[in-house]
């Protein structure tokens, strides 16, 4: 077995080999329709209809919830969007030929996977609040992490950044 010598250099071979691997196992459209599906409603309408459910079902009492979720969410924007300014990564397929896409993108870049930054935060804020939620909450947003590497969007280690982002956000959004 070859290994490359650098250790940057094995873990980017092993970000693509893994990209690629996920992606060929979305290429049935039984797969990869699911997937898109999650990964739409990980835009932001999951999140969303779990703030104005909690608004629904608790009134006032969620109030400090749903405004904690809103102030995560919207630092993590200003995060992502500088990050993806400053990185330029291009998206798997773009790079790839190997690596379809079966989604459209929001965006230009692959660094870091917002998608995955947000589910990260608003679980981590949501489940702070009801920790009930957690069994809803934490498999949507491995789901839609998923959903990013496997629709050909997203790198392995985009995912990873974006899950390690998110939780920072929402960890220091408690000791405000």
């Amino acid at each position: 077995m070859n290994l490359p010598a650098y250790p940057l250099e094995r873990i980017t071979r092993w970000d693509e080999a893994l990209a690629l691997r996920l992606n060929r196992a979305g290429r049935s459209r039984w797969v990869h329709a699911p997937f898109r599906v999650i990964s739409r409603l990980g835009d932001g309408i999951a999140w969303y209809a779990l703030m104005l459910a909690l608004l629904l079902r608790f009134g006032t009492d969620a109030a400090p919830a749903v405004l904690h979720m809103i102030v995560a969410g919207l630092t993590c924007t200003a995060l992502y969007k500088w990050l993806k300014g400053r990185t330029l990564r291009p998206r798997p397929y773009e790079s790839h030929p190997g690596i379809l896409p079966f989604a459209a993108p929001l965006d230009h870049y692959s660094f870091p996977s917002g998608h995955t930054l947000h589910a990260v935060a608003f679980s981590l804020v949501a489940v702070a609040y009801y920790p009930w939620l957690a069994w809803l909450a934490v498999p949507f947003t491995l789901l839609v992490a998923t959903s990013r590497v496997m629709l050909g969007l997203h790198y392995p280690s985009d995912v990873v950044a974006g899950a390690l982002i998110g939780a920072t956000v929402a960890g220091v959004s408690f000791t405000f």
